[in-house]
């Protein structure tokens, strides 16, 4: 009798027990209600394993690989790709969706199909007053259609991302701080974030630049409006292209996608902003976005910069590490096309909880920022002084930091400060987070400070923005994945933050965990990138 192939790492088993699990859900008695109901699954495939390692190098050495050389050259060999989508439609499946490099098949089907077909047993769980049909055991396929299927992602479908967004009053500015500004009782503005970071003089606006951000839904049009009139910016909406992932009906605002349109709309006023929206926060959700951005790519040329300000603690993910692999593979090529994705590194600092935002639970970093393919932005706490001059700037106690339980240490994360060992490392950089001064944000036609590393993602990728801009200006190629560079370049280009803590760290000369490289000159930055 044929053989199965066993996905151990595409689930947390479940026990036979109902009650309270260690995944933390609550695993009810009763079955799913409707066995006919439909969940989507991605059968995620990998290409040859040489391949994979050649573009994994490839990428640490920062080169561009142009997107049909990507899908030609790093993809799983056509045949599996035949044999897998031919086996799930005999077996009563929809194939929604094949991503054009075939790493990725998006199928649907019923309950009652999935658990025969994948042989896993279907329960029904809740997590935070939500009921889930999800798998109790691992998922399998036979072998001769799974030899070359990495995971299935979405069986558990609790699991899912966070928003990393603070909101806070306005805190009273330390008085051993002085000479310090007041704090804008809306929080800071454009000109406040561009002057302390050295980007106010750089001749650069982001045109020709386009910066993609992944999220679940869109902003308001009339408070994108609002927010550029109160920077003093032209009210063109049209440079706002919004992309409805699936299709249908979007969640309501919650004010992580206005955060993030607003200012980096506003840092880099000439880019375009193309925003992708998931519909929710489910890795399945979020892989469908992140295909579709690698195939926009060559009708988007200068979408070279993307921001995500969604994460969840490693730990959290337990066995089923096969949901970081697929969304990995995709980072990977994002980075190997050029594609800069910016991640917030989390708002719980070195111990988040489930929840992504209470810093009670393990020592742990947050995926997605600790992808070895992506640069992980942590937080600070910034002050001004009147002049509007950096009075101070600490390590704000929610930036999330730590050493990787998944990813090996990438060859260029090395430099003064980097500890001993083989553990990725997170945050890259850092930028202005604390939501006691905030960055000003109209949500709901109303002005407030908003915070958190959320803050601090898309706004780096505004200032990759205007890098580029300068860069293509200038006659250069823009940049290819840009941790390498940032390494090399470590006490020429930052601001070293060296006091604060996010709990189990502290920030001090050099890297730490805390602020990662520190925060950037990007007048500084932009000369060496240019003459490097």
């Amino acid at each position: 009798m044929p053989g199965r192939k066993v996905f151990e790492d595409s689930v947390v088993p479940l026990p036979d027990e109902p009650g309270l699990t260690a995944a933390g859900v609550f695993q009810q008695v009763v079955k799913p209600e409707d066995p006919t109901a439909r969940m989507t699954l991605v059968f995620a495939l990998r290409p040859p394993q040489e391949r994979q390692d050649e573009l994994e190098a490839r990428v640490a050495a920062g080169e561009v690989v142009p997107v049909k050389e990507l899908n030609e050259r790093y993809r799983p060999p056509q045949e599996a790709v035949n044999a897998l989508t031919g086996w799930l439609t005999g077996q009563g499946y929809e194939i929604e969706r094949v991503s054009d490099d075939g790493s990725s098949v998006y199928a649907s089907a019923p309950l009652s199909v999935i658990e025969s077909s994948l042989e896993v047993d279907m329960v029904t769980v809740s997590k935070e007053g939500v009921t889930y049909a999800a798998a109790k055991n691992a998922p399998s396929l036979p072998d001769d259609v799974g030899a070359d299927v990495r995971a299935i992602v979405g069986l558990q479908p609790w699991r899912r991302a966070r928003k990393h967004l603070r909101r806070a009053p306005i805190a009273t500015v330390d008085a051993e701080a002085e000479p310090a500004t007041e704090v804008p009782a809306d929080g800071y503005l454009l000109r406040d974030i561009l002057k302390a970071y050295n980007a106010d003089g750089v001749a650069a606006t982001g045109a020709g630049q386009t910066i993609a951000i992944l999220i679940d839904t869109f902003p308001s049009d009339t408070d994108l409006q609002q927010f550029w009139q109160a920077n003093g910016l032209p009210d063109d909406p049209a440079r706002v292209e919004k992309i409805n992932v699936r299709g249908g009906p979007l969640p309501a605002r919650s004010g992580e996608e206005t955060l993030d349109a607003e200012w980096a709309s506003g840092i880099a006023p000439d880019a375009k902003v193309r925003i992708y929206a998931s519909g929710t926060l489910a890795f399945v959700a979020l892989d469908r976005a992140l295909d579709q951005i690698i195939a926009d790519l060559p009708a988007n040329p200068g979408m070279r910069q993307l921001s995500i300000s969604l994460g969840l603690g490693e730990l959290f993910f337990q066995s089923a590490r096969g949901e970081m692999a697929t969304q990995h593979d995709k980072f990977l090529r994002l980075a190997a096309a050029g594609v800069n994705v910016f991640v917030s590194s989390g708002d719980a600092g070195s111990n988040p909880d489930t929840t992504g935002h209470g810093s009670t639970g393990p020592l742990q970093a947050e995926y997605e920022a600790s992808d070895p393919a992506v640069v992980g932005v942590g937080g600070t706490s910034l002050r001004l002084k009147p002049d509007g001059t950096v009075a101070g700037e600490s390590g704000w106690p929610g930036s999330g930091g730590g050493k990787s339980v998944v990813f090996s240490r990438p060859p260029w994360q090395t430099g003064s400060g980097v500890p001993a060992g083989n553990d990725r490392l997170v945050p890259d950089v850092s930028l202005v987070a604390d939501p006691r001064t905030g960055g000003m944000v109209v949500l709901d036609g109303v002005p407030q400070p908003v915070g958190g590393t959320s803050w601090s993602a898309p706004v780096w990728a505004a200032f990759c923005a205007l890098i580029n801009d300068a860069l293509t200006r200038a006659g250069k190629a823009p940049l290819g994945f840009l941790n390498p560079r940032l390494y090399a370049l470590q006490g020429t280009c930052f601001r070293d933050v060296t006091t604060g803590g996010n709990g189990a760290y502290t920030a001090a000369a050099g890297y730490d965990l805390v602020t990662g490289l520190g925060t950037p000159d990007i007048a500084a930055l932009l000369e060496a990138l240019m003459t490097g």
